[in-house]
């Protein structure tokens, strides 16, 4: 398996949350500059959509983009605390000519205590955004902010696999 990791911004995958991917195959974690790279999603695309990807797992600032290219290549997401609604003053270009083949599932991981991107918003967001040919499954952590401790992303990813 495949596993297409998108961090957030101005972040990277850790050593140890690779080590826990890795559990489940083999992890793609490309480096991104959100700031610089206003067409990062067709980027994205560009790349990886002729490749042998199986799932996309995204935070914050990755976890819009993991969504959107999900919907685009139909393929499964894991998304901790995505910034779906908002993205502060970081443009990020939605692009019009990507391909909609809607991803079959996607899990959302959103933390209750998150002050980046509040979970409410989320949730706004996806009750006028699904589509009816995918699953959501839809999880807030009470004790969660906006980083991911290790336990849990390592109890979500888990669940998701």
């Amino acid at each position: 398996m495949n596993i297409l990791f998108l961090h957030g911004l101005e972040s990277k995958l850790s050593d140890t949350k690779r080590a826990i991917l890795e559990t489940y195959g083999t992890v793609i974690a490309p480096d991104i500059n959100y700031k610089s790279d206003h067409n990062a999603i067709q980027n994205l695309y560009n790349v990886y959509h002729n490749q042998d990807i199986n799932v996309i797992i995204g935070s914050s600032m990755g976890g819009f983009a993991a969504y959107h290219l999900a919907n685009s290549l139909g393929l499964c997401a894991l998304l901790y605390n995505p910034a779906l609604p908002y993205r502060s003053d970081i443009e990020q270009i939605i692009p019009t000519t990507l391909p909609i083949k809607n991803s079959p599932f996607m899990r959302f991981v959103l933390g209750a205590q998150d002050e980046v991107i509040k979970a409410k918003d989320n949730l706004n967001f996806l009750a006028q955004n699904t589509n009816p040919t995918t699953d959501y499954h839809i999880s807030i952590r009470r004790e969660l902010a906006h980083q991911i401790p290790i336990e849990i992303f390592e109890q979500e990813t888990k669940t998701f696999f």
